[in-house]
């Protein structure tokens, strides 16, 4: 399937910004399910491409110049293959054990592991259908439902409220898996759901569990299913704070920022 995407960010300040450093994970990078036939990233100021420690595609884009307004737009195309959810690992790869790592999102409580360890039993005797339990459980205990976290909500929040949306899914995830010594990484991208009549106003988050002798299995737990042509990875790491699309710093600009985001997946006949 080839598919068209096109992300943008608009931020407005109520006062003139002097500067700005801001990190971008805006690319998709080529593995065994997705092929970039072509990628660009439109922003003001300099934009310097480097790769970060997961071998995800990475950006640094500095501002200078005074502005009350920044628009950055990333778009293209991606050609995607079934694979049935499965990357196998790439030579480049951190170590697996990395992925056990806890961190201020994915942290452990007793309510995450009594939760987890529910199905340990399933995922000792057949790893990918323990998972896939997992996954079911997970989204019927936490509902999906817009606006009832924030980026910094984490793993205890969404099992202890029973909502959140897709972020707070693939933590929970992540969390119950690190905590049956199972490593599990966070992996933000987009996901075609068919045709849109209005923009999403954020891309999409899933885990991916690591399975011997088969590689890195993708969880959808907000959709309740494995990845497939449809989703689009764009970056991996432990937690949202790894992949999370722009992340800066800025200076000047008196009072709150606001941002808007308006992201377009679709299929291309190009």
């Amino acid at each position: 399937m080839r598919i068209a995407i096109e992300h943008k960010t608009t931020y407005r300040y109520p006062g003139e910004v002097l500067h700005t450093a801001q990190y971008l994970h805006l690319t998709p990078r080529n593995n065994a399910s997705q092929w970039v036939i072509d990628w660009r990233i439109q922003a003001p100021g300099q934009l310097t491409s480097w790769e970060d420690a997961y071998g995800n595609a990475s950006h640094t884009l500095v501002e200078d110049r005074p502005t009350t307004e920044i628009v950055i737009i990333a778009r293209g195309r991606v050609d995607t293959t079934d694979t049935g959810g499965i990357l196998p690992p790439e030579d480049d790869e951190p170590p697996v054990e990395i992925f056990l790592r806890p961190t201020p999102l994915t942290r452990l409580n007793n309510a995450i592991r009594d939760f987890a360890g529910g199905f340990a039993p399933a995922i000792g005797g057949d790893s990918v259908a323990g998972l896939h339990a997992l996954m079911m459980g997970i989204r019927e205990h936490v509902a999906f439902e817009t606006e009832a976290s924030h980026a910094q909500s984490t793993a205890a929040d969404a099992l202890e409220q029973g909502v959140g949306v897709c972020q707070d899914h693939a933590h929970l995830f992540i969390a119950c898996c690190r905590s049956l010594g199972v490593p599990a990484r966070y992996v933000g991208g987009y996901l075609f759901d068919g045709e849109q009549t209005i923009p999403y106003t954020a891309g999409h988050a899933w885990a991916a569990a690591w399975v011997e002798n088969l590689g890195w299995v993708s969880f959808d737990v907000a959709n309740r299913v494995c990845g497939s042509d449809r989703h689009i990875g764009v970056a991996v790491g432990l937690d949202y704070n790894d992949v999370a699309p722009i992340r800066g710093v800025r200076a000047g600009g008196q009072g709150d920022e606001q941002m808007e985001v308006a992201v377009w997946v679709g299929v291309s006949n190009q």
